[in-house]
């Protein structure tokens, strides 16, 4: 997508790798939308520390970072004893998977840059194979993206409101996104529509992230509290609702998506909205056979105690801190601890369409469509 930054407009993609440096090159989106700035991990270790540690997010574009991860960690390999260089692409992959545990795109991902780099006879071959495979799974994640705006733009109707929550935005992919794909698609065939946009407590994605996107986009949009969804659903002011996936199970169609979205499909569920989920072939889990299996990730409780922002003028004096910088804010009683649970799990009869680079399915129909949807 096209960003502006300092009156300056360019393209980027979220996830880039600088062979040269053997470096995975990221957006660093906990800085957003305050600053824009693109860092550089130096080794596989670092890799997986940006995806657990949030500089890089969404299904898609952890997917990347994981297959340009396991690249990296490959070519790092010295030597030409195929023996070693196996066990230490193993220990790679491992600890990338470790990462985040709920999507299931990183771990898609290096399986396709596994089964490319087998191919090859020699380590060195395994090495530009490995790199050819990430750079194509970055690619397809794009145009899987592509495919998505094409089939969900349908949906979108002049005059609509939306609701998104969380960001599946471009920033959560290499490009594009799965949610707002259908947006940028629709804005592209001239129609005009509104979005609301979930904040996302607490690590408040949407207020950051797809509000963000949508306002570099000049899309009509609002951020509202996350508990107010419910509100406009009931004085008709919500219309279609599209959200992500970290992980969908093409056994079930049950959706694991930020926690959260389940409230939101209930509550569209209620008053008659349709809610559908966008996804590239990469999200979708063809092994799990329920829900429940899924691994929930906890992540620390200070996201909920607190909230991260910028600091402005007046406050930036009475704590010597410099305008603009980045701070951490205690928001909940000192004593008081928290339960953060990452995500959850929506679903299917809850869920009115699934959109894929392949088209619009209903969420029970995957199994019997797997063949087209990429299952191997």
């Amino acid at each position: 997508m096209n960003v502006t930054v300092r009156g300056q407009t360019r393209p980027y993609r979220t996830v880039t790798f600088d062979a040269q440096q053997n470096a995975v090159r990221l957006i660093e989106q906990r800085l957003l939308p305050h600053e824009f700035k693109i860092v550089a991990t130096k080794n596989f270790r670092e890799t997986a520390d940006a995806i657990r540690d949030m500089v890089v997010r969404g299904a898609g574009a952890i997917g990347a970072a994981a297959a340009y991860g396991l690249a990296q960690g490959a070519r790092a390999f010295r030597g030409g004893n195929l023996r070693k260089f196996s066990a230490h692409v193993g220990t790679v992959y491992l600890t990338l998977k470790a990462a985040r545990p709920t999507a299931v795109d990183p771990v898609n991902a290096m399986n396709d840059v596994r089964r490319l780099m087998a191919r090859g006879e020699t380590v060195e071959e395994q090495q530009a194979l490995a790199l050819a495979a990430a750079e194509e799974f970055a690619s397809e994640d794009v145009r899987h993206c592509e495919a998505i705006g094409r089939h969900g733009a349908k949906l979108i109707r002049d005059g609509m409101k939306l609701l998104t929550h969380c960001n599946a935005g471009w920033l959560a992919f290499v490009d594009v996104g799965s949610a707002t794909a259908p947006m940028y698609a629709a804005q592209a065939a001239g129609k005009k529509f509104h979005v609301f946009c979930d904040e996302t407590r607490p690590r408040s994605q949407g207020a950051t992230l797809t509000a963000w996107e949508l306002a570099q986009q000049k899309i009509s949009h609002q951020i509202i509290a996350d508990n107010a969804a419910g509100h406009l659903m009931q004085r008709g002011e919500i219309d279609l609702v599209i959200v992500g996936s970290d992980r969908t199970l093409g056994r079930t169609g049950e959706v694991a998506n930020k926690i959260g979205t389940y409230t939101k499909a209930v509550l569209a569920k209620r008053h008659g909205i349709p809610f559908y989920v966008a996804i590239p072939l990469s999200t979708i889990d063809w092994k799990l056979k329920s829900g429940f299996d899924i691994p929930i990730e906890d992540r620390h409780e200070h996201e909920v105690l607190g909230a991260w922002g910028v600091v402005e003028k007046q406050e930036a004096e009475s704590r010597k801190l410099k305008t603009g910088e980045r701070a951490y804010v205690r928001v909940a009683n000192p004593t008081s601890g928290a339960r953060n649970p990452g995500f959850d799990v929506t679903s299917a009869e809850l869920i009115t369409g699934i959109i894929t680079p392949a088209g619009i399915f209903k969420p029970r129909e995957l199994w019997n469509r797997r063949r087209s949807l990429g299952k191997h």
